[in-house]
């Protein structure tokens, strides 16, 4: 007996052309079907649900209005996308998202031509999408560009900065404002969807293009002013957009996200519009139409594999605890002693573990919103008053602030902590989340300390000693997910700045890491020695200031030397290098290898896959080993040329 399929108008949808060909009656029902196959879908592989969730409607109404991919709709962060990648010929694969070989879990431009503009950081799509209105205007073509922001990307400056622009520019662009937190919107309901329908219309945007005409015409400055003031106003005290308006945008809103009914005339009014920049200001709740998600104080922003009819998580047993529960906990530790420590976030409490902190030190810990700008200068301000701040954001994320890194800390010396969150490669994410170049962009700061934390004890005494540090800035980095399972001190000691320590010692090869990667250096040692091949093992713990002295020693003591690092080329290896460069080591015999990520972005997967593909592992290590000697080894078979 064929079972009836619980998503038979779905079913019919391969692409949004199908979609457009439905009655509007019909797209109640079709968005229910695709919340249903979003939260099925999410249920096995993990990854951001209640985002998508809240777009439901929103994404069936845009695709439904819009021409697209002939119209350009580009999505903001991209974790909202889920949706629209299940109506745009992608519901085949959905059950691949984040997995190795997989959709991506954000927008990705080589991955479908729905997706104009990849994303996977916060509020770009704004700046993107003006760019690819001017680009039309130019090319003298008709298309429209829709961008769509909110999950709390609007807090941060370069939405701003886009809109200016924008607004100045009076390009035909449309911006969909998705508020699902209720942070600018007054309620809505029947009235405001009549009232944005109204003022979306070309009867009112008629009206308001002849006030305008009349305001120029007006024989005063002044009176001209105050005739469009009294237009833009008196839509504002109905709306509540005058903040959009006075950034150039027509402000259309708020209306409901989860009604189709007050979505589709006001997205068709703004679509047939001629004139300037729109923004229209949806109102949608996080997690919506998935109970579990609507009662979780985060809507189930992020989840791992769950079970649909309870909502629970499956999470397994950590063998050890995680890096950021361990530095959350050290901080806090640290702060009982010292008052001057505060905390600064953006936007990221929980996912860098600072919402612990905040439950300790409510008043301070900041978060600054996806502003991580603002977050770093504010950090170098308190550090001018005496307080020792910790930046604690994600080494993907603090890409976004190196000017102020630069110019607001480093040149004047100020000792603001970074604690880089995610360092090295992060699994399901992918390559935008990846932690690949923040020792190259940090190491090559003068003054700067860069440490990197080999296990969760070294996390430990790592944060101690970013308090002590306090004449100059510093950085220290640790990975994603569990540590080492090590025996953890019950409370951290600064280490002395810029010395290593020796885990192994051997005579043959020197293995010197920088990070975590030191378990799997570790590995390689042990089958170094199955080899025969005596095998010393460093922890350098900082790459600026550099160990000179352990460095040397290495150099001197072993003919290969090996750096190992989860980092990208011009970082950990470079400095070794240089170093060794100055001292003359390179000018005779020792035989150096690098190893680093490879110089290319790396997709999704398990971080072990990945780590395997960058050559990263102990397999790699001991392959690099045997090529410095000119050696060969597969498998378990070696091939031995001694010289």
């Amino acid at each position: 007996m064929t079972v009836p399929s619980k998503t038979p108008l779905l079913d019919l949808v391969k692409t949004p052309s199908d979609l457009r060909g439905l009655e509007p009656g019909q797209l109640r029902q079709l968005a229910d079907e695709l919340r249903q196959e979003m939260i099925d879908a999410v249920a096995v592989t993990g990854g951001h649900l209640g985002a998508g969730l809240g777009v439901i409607e929103l994404t069936v109404a845009l695709h439904y209005v819009f021409n697209t991919p002939t119209d350009r709709l580009v999505w903001d962060v991209g974790h909202q996308a889920y949706p629209h990648k299940i109506l745009t010929g992608r519901r085949d694969r959905i059950r691949t998202l984040r997995q190795g070989g997989g959709l991506s879990g954000f927008t990705k431009r080589a991955e479908s031509e729905y997706d104009p503009f990849g994303a996977a950081h916060s509020s770009t799509s704004i700046a993107a999408s003006l760019g690819m209105a001017v680009a039309r205007d130019l090319e003298g073509k008709p298309h429209n560009v829709i961008a769509v922001i909110g999950d709390g990307a609007m807090s941060a400056g370069m939405a701003y900065e886009a809109m200016n622009n924008a607004g100045s520019m009076n390009s035909r662009l449309i911006v969909v404002l998705n508020d699902n937190d209720m942070s600018i919107a007054p309620p809505v309901g029947a009235l405001s969807a009549y009232l944005a329908r109204l003022v979306s219309g070309r009867a009112y945007t008629r009206v308001r293009k002849f006030v305008r005409l009349i305001a120029k015409r007006m024989p005063s400055r002044m009176l001209a002013k105050r005739a469009m003031a009294v237009e833009k106003y008196a839509r504002g005290l109905v709306t509540g957009g005058t903040l959009f308006d006075e950034l150039g945008f027509f402000y259309v809103g708020p209306i409901d996200g989860h009604n189709i009914d007050h979505l589709l005339p006001v997205l068709k009014n703004v679509r047939d519009a001629k004139n300037g920049p729109f923004l229209v200001h949806v109102v949608t709740k996080k997690g919506k139409g998935y109970s579990p998600a609507e009662k979780s104080a985060d809507k189930y922003h992020g989840v791992v594999k769950f079970d649909v009819a309870t909502g629970a998580q499956v999470k397994s047993k950590p063998a050890a605890p995680a890096y950021t529960k361990v530095f959350a906990e050290s901080l806090i530790k640290e702060a009982r002693k010292d008052a001057k420590i505060v905390a600064v976030t953006a936007a990221m409490p929980s996912g860098t573990g600072l919402d612990l902190f905040a439950k300790e030190f409510p008043q301070r810990c900041f978060d600054v919103g996806i502003a991580e700008q603002h977050g770093v200068t504010f950090c170098a301000g308190l550090a001018t008053e005496g307080f020792k701040p910790f930046a604690t954001i994600y080494s993907t994320f603090l890409q976004r602030a190196y000017d102020q890194v630069v110019h607001d800390v480093a040149i004047q010396r100020l000792p603001v902590r970074f604690a880089m969150d995610r360092a090295g490669l992060v699994g399901a994410d992918g390559p935008t989340h990846a932690g690949a170049f923040d020792v190259a962009y940090l190491g090559c700061l003068p003054g700067f300390v860069v440490m990197a934390a080999a296990d969760e004890a070294e996390l430990v005494h790592m944060v101690a000693t970013a308090v002590a540090i306090d004449d100059r800035p510093s950085a220290l980095r640790y990975p994603r997910g569990e540590g080492r399972g090590v025996a953890m001190p019950e409370e951290g000691h600064p280490l002395e700045i810029g010395k290593g320590r020796v885990i192994r010692e051997g005579n043959k090869i020197a293995i010197f890491s920088f990070g975590a990667r030191l378990g799997e250096c570790l590995k390689a040692a042990d089958e170094l020695a199955a080899y025969g091949l005596s095998t010393t093992v460093a922890d350098a713990r900082f790459a600026k200031p550099l160990d000179v002295d352990l460095l040397l020693r290495l150099a001197r003591e072993h003919e290969v030397l090996l750096t190992i690092e989860e980092g990208a080329i011009g970082g950990f290896g470079a400095h070794v290098m240089q170093m060794l460069a100055e001292h003359g080591v390179l000018d005779h015999g020792l035989k150096v290898r690098s190893m680093v990520l490879p110089d290319i972005f790396i997709d999704q997967d398990s971080p072990n896959a990945m780590y395997a593909k960058a050559g990263l592992d102990a397999k790699g290590i001991v392959a690099k080993a045997f090529e410095a000697l000119g050696q060969n080894v597969r498998g378990d078979v070696v091939k031995f040329v001694r010289q």
